[in-house]
């Protein structure tokens, strides 16, 4: 089978979707699914990024910058058509992973081509355009959300959603098009190999401690993710200003970068938190990221808008133990509780069971433990298994109702 991924991102772009992306394209390989995808050239400045993440299996479409947004791209939209078209020749399905141009562009050439075409409903707009637009009335940019995303999924064949939460929410817009739960799921070879080795796990979390200047016995928490005003990160700020109270060498690391940098790093120092946290912008997959959460020792999240929540699953095949707010998406992964500390959504609880978890070595290894089994539940290869299951049932359902109508 070949799918046609259509997407307003990928790599450079470093997110969830373009993540996402890369895990389903090498997992659905073993499937004997050839993945084909369409996404934007980000230009001369990001060459070296952009060769790293090429292929014959990824075109390139002319984009520019989005104004007030220098990290995403608008895509051409005449050079995007004629991509799509063109690609989607030989193909048996068409996936969209963004709403924006890509899934019109993508909509139109699955409609000419007489192609299913599905999405995967990766961010909740609802939640996320109050900090983009504050000055818009928040109960008119809800109902603008709702209703793009309910006309957009009941154009489509089907919609994948990667929690309940999240079927729940579009089924209450009025979505009508069939939604099924299907996670990303994580690449557990990328992760899991230094959790299960106690000694290159030491001496990968004794090398990135070294590299960056903490010492070998302070006590880390972590969070990985964008540096963005939805991620709720002045909430770990006011956690870790009263961990601090107990446990004064704390130390936070924020690994990623956003529109919510420059703010956040005036939110620390206005705490007083300059010596307890410290940025240490992207880190590279392969290498520097599992060694990161080697280095630490709990990770810590407390977005409330996330559909999924793939960095929590990443922490745990890490054997990292995790601190974090059961909200949305999240609850799919928290809710067992194996693995993790689930406090009420207040920084002075979320501050009690971090402070609790650093003083007690014997759970941080409970934790870790658990933490490595319950994410062996979510590898890649399995969720692959479940989409590739979902490809060829959209594609047999569209089959049969063209021989349908072609008899009638």
């Amino acid at each position: 089978m070949r799918v046609l991924m259509v997407s307003d991102v990928y790599f450079p772009r470093i997110n969830g979707v373009s993540t996402a992306i890369q895990t389903c394209r090498e997992a659905l390989r073993a499937e004997d699914i050839d993945v084909q995808l369409v996404a934007p050239d980000y230009g001369s400045a990001d060459t070296p990024g952009n060769a790293d993440h090429n292929g014959d299996w990824v075109q390139r479409v002319p984009s520019r910058v989005v104004p007030r947004d220098p990290e995403d791209r608008l895509l051409a939209w005449r050079a995007l058509r004629r991509a799509v078209d063109a690609a989607a020749v030989g193909c048996d399905l068409i996936h969209i992973q963004t709403p924006f141009l890509a899934h019109y562009a993508a909509h139109g050439a699955a409609r000419r081509a007489r192609l299913p075409v599905i999405a995967t409903y990766h961010t909740l707009f609802e939640e996320y355009l109050e900090h983009y637009a504050p000055f818009v009335p928040q109960d008119w940019l809800r109902g603008l959300a709702r209703r793009f995303s309910r006309t957009q999924c009941n154009a489509l064949d089907a919609v994948v959603v990667p929690s309940h939460a999240i079927h729940q929410r579009l089924s209450s817009y009025g979505v009508k098009t069939p939604l099924h739960v299907l996670p990303t799921g994580i690449p557990l070879a990328q992760f899991a190999p230094l959790a299960a080795s106690p000694g290159e796990r030491s001496a990968a979390r004794s090398a990135f401690r070294a590299q960056h200047g903490i010492d070998a016995e302070r006590p880390v928490a972590l969070y990985v993710g964008r540096v963005a005003f939805e991620k709720n990160l002045e909430f770990l700020l006011d956690a870790a200003a009263l961990v601090r109270e107990s446990t004064p060498d704390l130390l936070l690391l924020i690994a990623g970068e956003g529109p919510a940098l420059a703010g956040l790093r005036e939110a620390a120092s206005a705490r007083g938190l300059d010596g307890n946290v410290q940025f240490l912008g992207y880190l590279d997959r392969q290498h520097e990221l599992p060694a990161c959460y080697a280095a630490a020792d709990a990770f810590v999240f407390a977005s409330r808008t996330e559909t999924q929540g793939l960095v929590l699953l990443e922490a745990m095949a890490a054997g990292l133990p995790v601190v974090a707010l059961a909200v949305m998406g999240t609850v799919d992964i928290l809710g067992a509780r194996r693995g993790a500390l689930v406090p009420d959504d207040n920084p002075a609880a979320f501050a009690l069971e971090l402070a609790h978890l650093l003083r007690d070595a014997p759970l941080r290894q409970r934790l870790g433990s658990e933490g490595r089994t319950f994410a062996s539940e979510w590898s890649d290869v399995a969720l692959a298994g479940r989409l590739a299951g979902l490809y060829r049932h959209v594609v047999a359902e569209h089959r049969d109702q063209r021989n349908h109508r072609s008899r009638s």
